[in-house]
C-alpha cells in the first residue's frame, strides 16, 4: 500500500521554516529599526538642592538657598519628519524659592533654550534644522542605545562643550541597576557679560564686560544599559564672573555641591526604563529565541512526519514465491 505526507505535516514544516527564518529577521532587522530616539517626546526632569546664588536685588551672593532646575523636551514632530532625524527643543530654568512658582520662565534665575538633533538610531548630533547652539559629542540627554563600559563624552551645555565621563560601574536607582559614569570641569572661561564693576571689584567702573567662568564639581549619571535613557543624574555647578584678566572670582552667580533628580524623576525615569528595555528585549531576544525554539521543534515534527508517509516501493508477487530448481 503507498502512503503518503498528511497535510498537518506539511503545515507543522511551513510553520517551523517561516518561524527559523522569522527569529533571525526579528534579532537582526526588526530590533535595530525598533531602537530609536523618539520624535514626540514631551518630558520634565527636574533636580533639587541647596547652595550659593547671586540676589540680583540685594547685589550680593546668598548662601544656603534651594535651588530648583526644571528641564523641559519636546520633540518637534513636523521638523522631524521633514528631516528623518530626531529634532527636540529643550528649556533649562533654574530657580530658588523666590521665583517659583513663576508664571513665564523668562522670569527664572537662569532661562536657556535649546534645540538638539541627532540621528535617531546612533544618537550622533547632526547639525541641522535650526540646531543652537552647535552640539557635539556622544550623548547629552541620553546615551547611545546599548551602553558600553567605557567613557563618553557628554554635552556640557553650559561648558559649551563635552566632558569626558568615565564608567565607574553599576549602581542601583529606585531598585533598578545602571550603568554610573561620572566626571568634572575644572574652571572654565565660558563668555563675558556687561555688569556694574562693583560686582567684580572695580567700584570706580559703571560698567564692565566681566569675565563669566564655569565648574563642575561632580556630573554623576546612572544610565540604563539596553536604551541609554537616563534614570539618575547628579550635577554641582559653579558659576562666577571675574574681572577682565583677572585670576580669581569676584562675584558668584551659583555655587552647588549637589543638585540631583528628585524622587518623582527617578520613579518616573525607571519605569520608563523598565518599560523601554523591556520592549526591546522582547523585540532582539524573547521572541526570536523563542520563534528560533518553536519553529525548530515544529519543523522536526514536520520533517518525522514527511518521512513517515514517505510512499514505500511496493513488492512483487514473483519475489515472493521460493526458488526452484
Amino acid at each position: 500500500m503507498r502512503r503518503k505526507a498528511s497535510p498537518v505535516s506539511l503545515v507543522l514544516l511551513g510553520l517551523g521554516t517561516f518561524l527559523l527564518v522569522l527569529a533571525p529577521l526579528l534579532a537582526w532587522y526588526v530590533q535595530p529599526r525598533a531602537a530609536v530616539n523618539p520624535v514626540d517626546i514631551d518630558t520634565t526632569a527636574v533636580y533639587t538642592g541647596s547652595g550659593s546664588v547671586f540676589d540680583v536685588d540685594k547685589v550680593k551672593t546668598v548662601p544656603d538657598q534651594k535651588i530648583t532646575v526644571t528641564q523641559q523636551v519636546r520633540g518637534d514632530v513636523a521638523d522631524s519628519e521633514r528631516s528623518g532625524k530626531a529634532v527636540w527643543d529643550v528649556t533649562t530654568t533654574v530657580d530658588t524659592d523666590k521665583s517659583l512658582p513663576a508664571a513665564d520662565p523668562h522670569d527664572a534665575l537662569e532661562f536657556t533654550p535649546h534645540r538638539w538633533v541627532t540621528d535617531r538610531r546612533t544618537n550622533a548630533p547632526v547639525h541641522c534644522c535650526q540646531e543652537k547652539p552647535y552640539i557635539e559629542g556622544e550623548a547629552y540627554l541620553k546615551f547611545p542605545f546599548d551602553v558600553q563600559k567605557r567613557a563618553y563624552r557628554w554635552w556640557d551645555n553650559s561648558l559649551g562643550a563635552t566632558v569626558t565621563l568615565n564608567y565607574r560601574g553599576t549602581k542601583k536607582i529606585r531598585g533598578y541597576e545602571g550603568y554610573r559614569f561620572t566626571g568634572t570641569v575644572p574652571a572654565t572661561r565660558t563668555g563675558t557679560r556687561l555688569v556694574p564693576g562693583a560686582i567684580v571689584g572695580q567700584p570706580a567702573r559703571s560698567q564692565v564686560l566681566a569675565e563669566e567662568w564655569y565648574a563642575n564639581h561632580l556630573i554623576e549619571l546612572v544610565v540604563d544599559q539596553r536604551t541609554g535613557r537616563v534614570i539618575y543624574a547628579q550635577v554641582g555647578p559653579r558659576k562666577t564672573l571675574r574681572a577682565p584678566d583677572g585670576k580669581k572670582d569676584a562675584a558668584v552667580l551659583l555655587d552647588s555641591r549637589k543638585l540631583s533628580f528628585t524622587a518623582d524623576t527617578q520613579q518616573f525615569a525607571v519605569d520608563q526604563a523598565k518599560k523601554e528595555s523591556g520592549q526591546l528585549r522582547m523585540v532582539g531576544q524573547t521572541l526570536p529565541v523563542g520563534a528560533a525554539v518553536l519553529g525548530f521543534l515544529l519543523a522536526a515534527a514536520g520533517v518525522v512526519l514527511v518521512v513517515r508517509g514517505r510512499p514505500h516501493p511496493e513488492t512483487s508477487e514473483s519475489s515472493q514465491l521460493p526458488l526452484t530448481m
